[in-house]
């Protein structure tokens, strides 16, 4: 009889050993914790398959258990969803992509400024209402002219200002030729006046040379009597 209980001490002493050898622990009596179920785990179980575990909390492992064999809450981490154990550390997933920017608005493109356009504008005026006969001196209608024709400068890139005198057939071809001259430059010392720059000022006399009307009749040569203006530049027309 006393031979039959040592050999039931010795037994329950090597298992409660072996126990102790596979644990976190020098001494605990195997528990049955609530645990996840691993029936092929390399840990220690009870009937139900749940893991025992030590006082201090630590899973019980068997002689045959590895890293690999590691389950969530033992040698592993309990993940919180939504993260993942992933090679033994619990991974967030990625965050969502931002949503998409709102779309750019388009900043329209900037209207071209008015494409500059040349004209070239000439104008025939009575050298009678300019000048007196045989003189060179602007009278008021033709200075009241010339600022008409200035007003309209304003809107005008200007390039040149041509003044062209001319005369009827009475008188010699010389003198007719210095007169238109003198007449020509009578209407460029009263532009410059108004602030027109010399240098964009040119004179000529044709004298008699350029008849538009017949002298032999006195309409005609009141026609052939006249200072022309030609005024040439670019404006700016806005579409």
């Amino acid at each position: 009889m006393n031979k039959l209980v040592t050999l039931m001490l010795a037994a329950s002493a090597a298992f409660a050993g072996n126990a102790f050898a596979q644990s976190d622990a020098p001494y605990a009596p195997l528990t049955t914790d609530i645990q996840a179920r691993t029936p092929y785990s390399a840990y220690v179980q009870d009937s139900r398959g749940v893991i025992a575990r030590n006082p201090f909390g630590l899973c019980w492992r068997t002689g045959y258990w590895t890293p690999a064999d590691a389950v969530p809450g033992c040698d592993a981490p309990l993940c919180v969803a939504p993260e993942k154990l992933e090679n033994g550390k619990c991974v967030a997933p990625p965050p969502p992509p931002p949503p998409p920017a709102p779309p750019v608005a388009e900043t329209p493109a900037p209207t071209p400024a008015p494409a500059p356009v040349p004209t070239s504008e000439k104008v025939s005026y009575s050298a009678d209402a300019f000048f007196d006969f045989d003189k060179a001196v602007l009278k008021p209608a033709g200075k009241a002219a010339l600022d008409d024709l200035t007003s309209k400068l304003g809107d005008m890139n200007l390039e040149v200002i041509i003044a062209v005198g001319h005369t009827d057939s009475i008188g010699t071809d010389a003198y007719n030729q210095k007169l238109s001259i003198r007449r020509a430059e009578a209407v460029k010392t009263y532009l410059k006046g108004k602030g027109v720059e010399e240098n964009r000022i040119y004179t000529e006399g044709k004298g008699e040379k350029q008849p538009e009307a017949d002298n032999k009749t006195s309409a005609g040569r009141a026609k052939n009597r006249r200072v022309e203006i030609e005024v040439v530049g670019t404006r700016t027309v806005n579409k």
